[in-house]
């Protein structure tokens, strides 16, 4: 009977494989689909279960999070030298910096290592990528590689060091035998705006004085129009390319703190903070997964992206000031 009804096809995959055939699963856009369905009817529930309204905290400032209260005031004069959470971001990023480059170049072995490994890796991407593919002048590519590979690994640890939770939220104390400690709070140093501005007027101001240095005021700020542009339109060029100079200030800087802000805030409201603003405790069962989905999303290439991104742009900036064409 069973041969009768099996099908030329069916007999042929028997044949081949010595069984019925494999059953072809979901697909992964399938699986996503039902996951994103489970996880949005599991929010229409809890909204019917639950009701949409609470008790609005007005108490809670997630904005405060970002505050930086001094905790060693130390004034000089009109600058204020106090020493504060971000102080202390840019300390450890400045020492991890220091520490990996001298611990690696110390250990450097004929037979590398998973480390060694990785931070040959890294200077290749640097030196490579990033300075010589950029810089015409091999002479002023070596002389900027270490300035360049300092930015970006500087960077890059003060994103990474953000996102390990620090006892540095001072407005919520804990209490430890009598103590009142400091709670454990997210904070990168490259959130705030201060800290990508001094780095890109660094950039800014270097990359004109390379300019300068190689072609003279004149010869450079002639550069700034291509040869083939004459009579009139070299004015406007001008004035454009003078623009594009000063808006430079403002990309550089604003790119890396804007990316670092908004993932910290994302990961704040997700993770608990519009539970508490909007008073419904439950919405923290559907925001929690959302806040490790962008958690792991900042850390795993936001993160190193952005320290990329300020480093590449910084040796294309310089390359560009020194090329021989525009």
């Amino acid at each position: 009977m069973e041969a009768a009804t099996t099908t030329p096809d069916l007999q042929a995959d028997r044949a081949v494989t010595g069984g019925p055939p494999e059953k072809k699963g979901l697909g992964p856009l399938a699986k996503l689909g039902i996951a994103l369905g489970i996880y949005f009817g599991l929010m229409v529930l809890l909204v019917v279960v639950f009701g949409a309204s609470g008790t609005e905290n007005e108490e809670f400032k997630p904005q405060n999070e970002f505050k930086l209260e001094p905790w060693i005031s130390l004034e000089i004069g009109p600058i204020d030298m106090s020493i504060n959470k971000a102080v202390l971001y840019l300390a450890l990023a400045a020492t991890a910096t220091c520490f990996a480059m001298t611990y690696v170049a110390n250990r450097m072995a004929t037979k590398p290592n998973r480390v060694q490994t990785a931070v040959e890796a890294a200077y290749d991407l640097t030196s490579g990528t990033m300075v010589r593919e950029n810089i015409e002048d091999r002479r002023l590519a070596g002389r900027w590689f270490a300035f360049i590979a300092t930015v970006f690994f500087f960077i890059w640890f003060s994103n990474i060091i953000g996102f390990i939770p620090l006892p540095v939220n001072s407005e919520e104390t804990v209490d430890v035998f009598g103590l009142a400690l400091p709670s454990f709070a997210l904070y990168a140093a490259t959130a705030n705006l201060s800290i990508p501005l001094v780095l890109t007027l660094i950039v800014w101001f270097s990359y004109h004085v390379e300019g300068v240095r190689k072609k003279g005021v004149v010869g450079y700020l002639k550069s700034w129009v291509p040869e083939e542009i004459t009579g009139f339109m070299v004015v406007p060029i001008f004035m454009i390319e003078a623009l594009s100079h000063f808006v430079r200030l403002i990309s550089l800087s604003a790119r890396l703190f804007a990316n670092m802000l908004a993932g910290h805030l994302l990961i704040l409201f997700m993770g608990g903070g519009l539970a508490v603003l909007l008073g419904l405790a439950y919405i923290g069962v559907v925001t929690l997964p959302i806040a490790v989905a962008f958690y792991i999303f900042e850390i795993g290439l936001i993160a190193s992206l952005q320290a990329f991104i300020f480093a590449i742009l910084s040796a294309i900036y310089i390359g560009g000031a020194t090329a021989e064409s525009h």
